[in-house]
């Protein structure tokens, strides 16, 4: 049985000697070849090499070919990163790449292998690691957050229907969420992943419920505690599993891509002894059009570690033993339009972030929301609103609202 490398995600670990081992024999072809076959295709998704188009990458450095064909979406990633190429619609790059496939020709096959491995052989998100992905990007600073996002500090997707602010967009999922879980005054509320607060403040403020937060980010803690302060709300610094009490109802919005495959039935075994028999769960999370047990490389190393995107499919098996699905409301298109939203802020407000984080993070956290952005664009992902109740309930039918 293999073990764990020592080494965290984030650092590269001697990758190189088994990287080449594997690679296409294309890798030692000669630069002129291999930028002749890069550019033959980028072709088939309409893309140009240093072509007049949005969408068309601009290329710096010719190392760029060998890296991306080693290294896949990692290798891609990474040499943004370091400047070694440009794009003005990075979304719409990564929109077409993916609608022709081809991210699955270039897939960086070592690199891909060991991904796969690592989410099939251990849980990657285990009680051990589950605070990691808070130290890496829930806590790289308040101020960036703040910046980036809507006065309620919501970090997950908005939802646009009659409107084409963020804020209000932000106001409408918060209250969509608390509608579908049918709040009352009075009644105690568990949120798993909080956040900043923005569901607690808004749910305890409009309609008197008395709620429980917990997130696994020092950061959001303390400033979730202050923007609740005076209102019937606590905040936690736990993890789901060590949970304990029961609640009359249930909202995780943008957690559960943090649980992984191995712990659904774990989260949702606990969600259902947490909850009390007529209760509501409403799950706000992305969604995956194919079951896997990964992400994408470069966000898992730089961005979300140890994160996966669940399929439909995933989340319906793993409900089935404890919950009745009473509806699914997909509304995957809006993500796209609040990442967009989110990169016009943080380009907005870099002149005065720019004093706390390198030209190097600016790169990153760019390509990071307009990558994501171009998923949703090619209707990879989706995002679902899962309503939940437990089987003890025969009567009483849930009205779906939107």
């Amino acid at each position: 049985m293999p073990t764990v490398s020592k080494h965290s995600p984030n650092e590269s670990i001697s990758e190189t000697e088994l990287i080449d081992r594997s690679l296409d024999s294309r890798c030692s072809s000669p630069p002129s070849e291999l930028e002749s076959w890069f550019s033959a295709l980028l072709e088939k998704a309409g893309v140009t090499l240093n072509g007049p188009q949005p969408w068309d990458i601009q290329v710096h450095n010719a190392a760029l070919y060998t890296r991306a064909l080693k290294r896949g979406s990692l290798g891609l990633g990474e040499a943004y990163v370091d400047g070694w190429w440009d794009c003005q619609q990075i979304e719409e790059f990564i929109r077409r790449i993916i609608i022709a496939k081809l991210d699955q020709q270039i897939s960086g096959k070592w690199v891909v292998t060991k991904h796969w491995l690592l989410a099939t052989l251990f849980n990657r998100q285990s009680e051990k690691r589950a605070f990691q992905v808070g130290e890496q990007h829930y806590d790289v600073g308040n101020s960036l957050y703040e910046a980036m996002l809507d006065p309620t500090m919501a970090y997950s997707c908005a939802y646009w229907k009659d409107t084409n602010t963020l804020h209000q967009a932000q106001l409408n999922k918060l209250r969509l969420v608390c509608d579908k879980a049918q709040l009352n005054e009075g009644e105690s509320v568990l949120e798993i992943g909080c956040g900043w607060g923005s569901f607690a403040q808004l749910a305890a403020k409009e309609y008197g419920v008395k709620l429980t937060g917990i997130t696994i980010s020092v950061e959001q803690q303390k400033l979730a505690q202050k923007r609740c302060q005076g209102l019937p709300v606590d905040i936690l610094l736990e993890d789901y599993r060590q949970l304990q009490g029961m609640y009359d109802k249930l909202v995780s919005i943008g957690m559960f891509e943090h649980v992984g495959p191995k712990n659904y039935d774990t989260y949702f075994k606990h969600a259902h002894r947490l909850m009390k028999d007529d209760g509501i769960f409403v799950l706000h999370t992305i969604g995956s059009d194919i079951s896997q047990g990964g992400t994408d490389p470069w966000i898992d190393k730089y961005i979300f570690p140890n994160g996966v995107i669940p399929s439909l499919t995933q989340i319906s098996d793993s409900v089935e033993p404890y919950f009745v699905v009473e509806d699914v409301h997909n509304f995957g298109t809006d993500y796209a339009k609040t990442l967009m939203a989110w990169n016009e802020n943080f380009n907005r407000t870099w002149p005065r972030l720019q004093y706390q984080y390198s030209e190097r993070f600016y790169r990153m956290w760019t390509y990071y929301l307009r990558l994501c952005a171009g998923a949703f664009q090619s209707r990879s992902l989706q995002l679902y609103q899962i309503v939940l109740r437990k089987r003890l309930i025969p009567t009483n039918p849930y009205q779906s609202i939107r």
